[in-house]
């Protein structure tokens, strides 16, 4: 292996890094209102003061599309360091994803949902969530707890990525988000 490959080997080892539940902040899902310190509804100055005190600035985009009367726009700010990608609708706080790698460690009932096998935290909603649902590509939905749990590259295996979102988004979930909160990231 030359001097080149062996370094970028070394890069993709530590681009796809999976940080230990024990060195990553513990936070609690409270459906459709809470994710950790973060509520449903903030401010993106409200989420800021909140984040201040676990990390640094955010980057924003904004995303948008439909036609006619259908148009929708989507700010993005994202915590690149800490896992986090918020979605905000009207200014409020209207969606959390949280990174497979690198992000908070979200419970629910004693459960984690980040950083998991896809299959044994689907297994959990199915034996809970009587509700359950799948969107595209069979990703479950649980519209008990407010929560998508999405999938994101780990080198050459899958893990998984929640996309928690508040009760309103539940008519029409799919367009609440930007299409890349819906992309498997690697």
């Amino acid at each position: 292996m030359s001097v080149v490959s062996g370094r970028v080997l070394i890069m993709l080892e530590e681009w796809w890094r999976v940080q230990p539940d024990e060195d990553r902040v513990q936070w609690v899902l409270e459906s459709f209102t809470a994710v950790g310190p973060l509520r449903f509804g903030m401010s993106a100055d409200e989420v800021t003061a909140a984040m201040s005190a676990l990390t640094g600035g955010t980057e924003h985009r904004t995303w948008g599309g439909g036609p006619g009367d259908k148009v929708w726009r989507v700010e993005e700010g994202r915590y690149r360091e800490f896992g986090l990608h918020l979605y905000y609708q009207d200014e409020r706080l209207s969606g959390i994803a949280v990174d497979a790698l690198c992000g908070p460690q979200v419970t629910v009932e004693g459960t984690a949902l980040v950083g998991r096998t896809p299959s044994e935290v689907g297994r959990w909603m199915e034996e809970r969530d009587a509700e359950l649902s799948y969107m595209s590509l069979g990703v479950p939905r649980s519209d008990l707890l407010g929560v998508v749990v999405n999938v994101q590259r780990a080198h050459d295996r899958l893990l998984t990525r929640p996309v928690f979102f508040p009760a309103e988004a539940l008519d029409d979930l799919p367009h609440w988000f930007p299409q890349r909160a819906w992309e498997i990231h690697g």
